[in-house]
């Protein structure tokens, strides 16, 4: 089955339908999420994409994202990949969204109206392998200056989304 992304306009008014990889080929604004799984100890849960995924592999990048079905609201896309990608599922809460476009060295480019989102989680997750290679949990200003020295091992997506949305993710810590 071939994955669709919902096709939006600025405002996220959704305008039609078209497979994933051919919104990511002509670099169409597509409407998408982003999760931030944090503990009591204020930690955010990164992962490191899985090593055979098409583009970025093995970068670190936050929790899970991906793209909302037809039909299907932004919190319950982020609970489903969640549990999808890292084997858990817990409360999420909607913070903003914006839009970021990042062009990969592959031809293809993410051009999404993001729908940013926070959570709380302890323990430990049960990563899919399909999806993900690893885990760990950081303190925010941590990552802040992970990024900063070593910004090529993160994916462009959440090195954008993460300057865009530190101040306001920062209250959920």
């Amino acid at each position: 089955m071939k994955e669709h992304v919902i096709l939006v306009d600025e405002k996220d008014n959704p305008i039609g339908l078209m497979e994933k990889i051919e919104a990511h080929e002509k670099a169409l604004l597509h409407r998408a999420f982003s999760v931030f799984v944090f503990n009591s100890k204020g930690e955010l849960m990164l992962q490191q994409r899985a090593a055979h995924k098409y583009h970025s592999p093995l970068l670190w990048t936050n929790t899970c994202c991906s793209h909302q079905r037809d039909g299907e609201t932004s919190l319950e896309a982020g609970v489903r990949r969640l549990d999808e990608e890292m084997g858990f599922t817990c409360d999420l809460e909607k913070v903003f969204w914006f839009i970021y476009k990042a062009p990969f060295d592959n031809g293809l480019t993410e051009h999404e109206l993001d729908h940013v989102m926070v959570g709380k989680f302890e323990g430990e997750p049960n990563i899919n392998p399909e999806e993900v290679e690893a885990y760990k949990w950081m303190p925010l200003e941590e990552v802040k200056k992970d990024i900063e020295n070593k910004p090529e091992i993160y994916t462009e997506w959440f090195k954008i989304i993460f300057k865009e949305s530190y101040s306001k993710i920062a209250k959920f810590v």
